[in-house]
């Protein structure tokens, strides 16, 4: 194992242990030494890899937004209008599925909302590229409306405590269903039975 490996490996652990102290205590809440204490590692360990918080806590983010980003850019590749938005929404559920402990975190905690802005900040078109598939590219008023409450109300929804029980796959179709009908998609038709 190198030392490389072995620095990703602790980084990782990093996050993970920040994640889940924030989802506990806030980000504000949380200090680099508990993060340090809950790996049992020196506070220095932790200034190896991060030198403040805000950049633990945009670290923290920074998989969601790539793989937002990602999302954005396979759902444009797609050949029709119908297909893009149906790759962008069931993406965005996927997302919100996959990573349902931050987006807890962003439904309840400032200090996440603020990293997460902080790191939108170079790449502000990474929300303004989805809402031009969802709703086209000069959105109204009334669109951009509903595409955050689309958004965050799917977000709001995925990441509620109280659906935390819920099966990923059964929580990732209401998402899509309700997004499609907010959006005034029509429901997708299942395959015609090949046997009648």
């Amino acid at each position: 194992m190198t030392a490389g490996t072995v620095a990703d490996g602790t980084r990782s652990r990093l996050l993970a242990t920040a994640l889940t102290l924030f989802s506990e205590h806030g980000v504000e809440g949380t200090s680099l030494q508990m993060i340090a204490a809950e790996l049992g590692v020196t506070k220095a360990a932790v200034y190896y890899h991060f030198k403040t918080k805000d950049e633990i806590t945009e670290a923290v983010a920074a998989p969601a937004l790539r793989e937002l980003d990602a999302v954005i850019d396979e759902a444009l590749a797609q050949r029709s209008r119908g297909a893009q938005i149906d790759h962008a929404l069931a993406g965005f559920a996927d997302l919100v599925v996959q990573h349902r402990a931050l987006v807890a975190l962003f439904n309840s905690d400032p200090g996440i909302m603020r990293a997460i802005d902080r790191s939108l900040s170079g790449n502000e078109n990474l929300m303004t590229r989805l809402m031009t598939i969802l709703v086209g590219p000069e959105p109204d008023f009334a669109d951009r409306i509903t595409v955050h409450v689309v958004l965050v109300g799917l977000a709001m929804a995925g990441g509620a405590v109280e659906y935390r029980d819920i099966d990923d796959d059964t929580l990732r179709g209401q998402l899509i269903e309700v997004g499609r009908k907010l959006l005034g998609r029509r429901r997708k038709r299942a395959p015609a039975n090949q046997n009648s």
